[in-house]
């Protein structure tokens, strides 16, 4: 899969945007990802009302990937 612009950021970057920007930076990305009704869900709903908020940044410390519904 074709990397994001938000993929090319660091790693530590990608986490500090995540913690205070989730669902809009979070929702950018799976919508450049093709994943346009996600994208925007993310979005609309504030990272699913906080819920997906909070396993992006557990994935992102875990993992250090973005990979929650992307």
């Amino acid at each position: 899969m074709a990397k994001t612009i938000i993929d090319k950021l660091g790693w530590f970057i990608n986490l500090i945007l995540t913690i205070f920007f989730d669902p809009i930076v979070q929702g950018i990305n799976r919508i450049l990802r093709g994943r346009i009704i996600i994208g925007l869900i993310w979005i609309f709903s504030g990272g699913l009302f906080g819920i997906g908020w909070i396993i992006d940044i557990i994935t992102m410390l875990i993992n250090k990937d973005i990979t929650f519904l992307a």
